[in-house]
């Protein structure tokens, strides 16, 4: 499939540049489950879509471990991200291009895993992720953790 390749169970490997005329076929979409590609569509315009499309959305080079710090604190809470590797050249297109990985949580850009982090210490990651659709709240779960805690 153009553009995209499975690097690992919950990692997609998502080749965001437009791809030039000669690698093109004549479908001008190719899709895997919601990622979708028009080769007609800027990488700028390809991030922001997925950014809308996704609730919780990793944009990571392929091998910063701060991604899987990342998967990992989330998947304690119970979200399974998705996690898109970006190529060195892709990475400018990122909204906050500066900062890798990059988390945007509801459309938002949260920034990496310090924010991230920070935003789980002041208990406002849950309420974010409950609001954004990407964790449901089982009310008697979270007392008891917060209990433990």
């Amino acid at each position: 499939m153009q553009g995209l390749r499975r690097c690992s169970n919950d990692v997609v490997h998502l080749d965001l540049t437009t791809p030039t005329p000669a690698t093109t076929n004549s479908s001008t979409t190719s899709s895997s489950s919601s990622l979708s590609i028009d080769v007609e569509e800027s990488t700028e315009a390809r991030i922001q879509r997925l950014i809308s499309e996704h609730p919780v959305i990793i944009f990571t080079r392929s091998s910063c471990c701060m991604c899987h710090v990342m998967k990992k604190l989330l998947a304690t809470i119970g979200v399974n991200p998705t996690v898109i590797e970006l190529d060195d050249h892709e990475i400018t297109a990122l909204p906050d291009a500066t900062r890798t990985p990059a988390v945007f949580i509801g459309g938002a850009s949260v920034g990496g895993l310090e924010s991230l982090v920070a935003l789980h210490v002041s208990g406002h990651l849950v309420p974010k992720l409950i609001q954004v659709g990407a964790l449901w709240l089982l009310g008697w779960r979270w007392r008891v953790l917060a209990l433990c805690e």
